[in-house]
């Protein structure tokens, strides 16, 4: 139905695993090529396929011997694709994915630089031939500077940029967030977000581009509205001596009396009154909410209250929508949520926990994307498309190209 987004797979629901049809989404046909990489590049064309985007992944061929689709199942960034398994050292390799790209919209890569130039991929040689294409280059360093060649991973882009040092509690090393800050958010969403603005501008100018994604930069723009305050005095250098760094006491995590955890994030003065409230403090003889001084002490005390009752019964407690208050949930406990699962925010296929696909749009609702596949798993039907004759194809599978 127009508008109305599917209900979602309920725990434990089967899918049909052969099923490979397009996606309804705001990209519905959207023409993608995926060239196989780690992390962030993945991130970004599943966000594109999650959107109803066409995305083949041209996968190496070496991985398609023997592949298992089980194995494949849990590698939820490669949802929605169809899979090509090429090598792309081989001689004639180059030819297939130029002719793939011939009718694309957008290429992807998460090379180092000047790799996809050696390969006989890079921007010059496939706008060439394609020049509405927006070519999507994933990096850590970025393809300029001194850093560019040099390896690294999240860590090191986010300890660069500047965010990995504030992240922690007082007195403690830093703490690595997952790897949210550079591989995702500030590298596939960046690139993601890239990807659109490159289509909107192509739609007035006629023409593609080369987009530059790199973590490191990602890395800094999230942390734009952190920046400024450092630089005013408003942040303070120490980690986990700031309001929203595990420095303040209401703004933290606690360990109730069963060993669970609960969040609270009492900014506001009137939150901050109604978390007094909950916790049996409204009238006790306390320093101000924003008195630095008093925060060791306060910590303490909120601690050993939230100690002395089980989590479900604070939840309780602070039920009413003026309280910034939740549990903290293990990804094992996200099904079970009321609200999680009330939007579908997470679901359970054939056994493989993953999430949604996000934002939502009202006339244009995209579903959850085809399971992913091994490499290699659609290769005849996708060269098919591009052209390729059977017999072709065939000389391409005995010569090792393709798989």
């Amino acid at each position: 139905m127009p508008g109305v987004a599917p209900a979602p797979l309920a725990a434990g629901e089967s899918s049909d695993e052969t099923e490979r049809t397009t996606v309804a989404g705001p990209l519905e046909g959207l023409r993608v090529v995926e060239v196989a990489g780690l992390g962030p590049a993945p991130f970004a064309a599943m966000l594109l396929a999650d959107m109803g985007a066409d995305v083949v992944l041209v996968d190496r061929a070496d991985r398609s011997v023997g592949a298992d689709r089980s194995t494949a199942a849990g590698n939820v960034s490669n949802r929605g694709r169809r899979s090509v398994g090429v090598d792309l050292k081989a001689p004639g390799a180059v030819d297939v994915v130029l002719r793939l790209v011939d009718d694309a919209d957008v290429f992807i890569e998460g090379f180092r630089p000047g790799v996809a130039e050696r390969l006989g991929i890079g921007p010059d040689v496939l706008r060439a031939r394609n020049p509405r294409l927006i070519y999507g280059r994933m990096t850590g360093w970025g393809q300029t500077g001194p850093r560019a060649a040099q390896a690294g991973h999240d860590i090191n882009y986010i300890a660069v940029a500047g965010p990995l040092a504030h992240i922690g509690r007082a007195g403690e090393r830093p703490a690595p967030p997952l790897n949210l800050i550079g591989d995702f958010g500030g590298g596939g969403m960046l690139l993601a977000f890239g990807i659109a603005c490159a289509l909107a501008e192509r739609a007035r100018s006629g023409q593609g581009q080369v987009i530059d994604a790199a973590m490191v930069d990602g890395a800094a723009l999230l942390a734009a509205p952190m920046v400024p305050a450092y630089a005013l005095g408003y942040l303070h250098p120490e980690r986990g001596t700031n309001f929203i760094d595990s420095g303040a006491p209401y703004y933290d995590t606690y360990e109730c009396g069963d060993g669970r955890l609960i969040s609270v994030g009492a900014i506001e003065a009137r939150f901050y009154a109604n978390l007094l409230v909950g916790l049996g403090l409204a009238n006790a003889d306390l320093t101000a909410q924003d008195d630095e001084s008093g925060w060791p002490l306060l910590k303490e005390r909120f601690a050993a209250i939230f100690a002395s009752r089980p989590r479900h019964e604070w939840l309780e407690v602070f039920a009413g929508p003026e309280n910034c208050v939740a549990p903290v949930h293990r990804f094992d406990e996200v099904l079970g949520d009321e609200h999680l699962a009330a939007r579908g925010t997470y679901v359970d296929r054939d056994g493989v926990l993953q999430p949604a696909p996000a934002p939502r749009f009202d006339r244009t609702p995209a579903t959850l994307p085809a399971p992913p596949v091994p490499a290699g798993h659609d290769t005849d039907e996708v060269l098919g498309r591009a052209g390729f004759a059977a017999d072709e194809i065939g000389r391409l599978r005995d010569a090792g190209v393709v798989a």
